[in-house]
């Protein structure tokens, strides 16, 4: 569990990828699923985003080895969604998404639903 994953070594020195890159990579692939209400970072990923910084690892937890890399998501889905499908949609678009940008393997995916978002009727327009 390191804090920076050896990307590669090269002549000059070596490439290192923060947890916090793969993080923001994760989150982001995974809320432009649709279904997908957004990440929940528990207390204190919410008290993070009120004092005005925005936390794009929020929800998103990332153990990385040399080569390979563990993802655990933390969503919020929307009300009447199938949520093995999306679960399944954000598999794929995770893993291809942190695969494509950083050149890590990724061994795992998970991905835990902690919340529904309940849409609220917009009461009709009178004229």
């Amino acid at each position: 569990m390191s804090e920076a994953s050896n990307l590669e070594v090269l002549e000059y020195g070596e490439v290192r990828i923060s947890d916090d890159v793969v993080g923001t990579i994760a989150n982001i692939a995974a809320t432009e699923i649709q279904g997908v209400n957004g990440l929940s970072g528990g207390i204190a990923g919410e008290l993070v985003e009120i004092f005005g910084k925005k936390n794009l690892t929020k929800g998103v937890k990332v153990n990385t080895d040399e080569k390979t890399v563990e993802i655990d998501l933390n969503i919020i889905v929307d009300f009447g969604i199938k949520i093995p499908e999306v679960a399944w949609e954000i598999q794929e678009a995770v893993k291809r998404s942190v695969e494509s940008m950083t050149g890590l393997a990724v061994k795992v995916v998970n991905v835990h639903v902690v919340g529904i978002n309940l849409k609220e009727e917009k009461p009709a327009a009178t004229v």
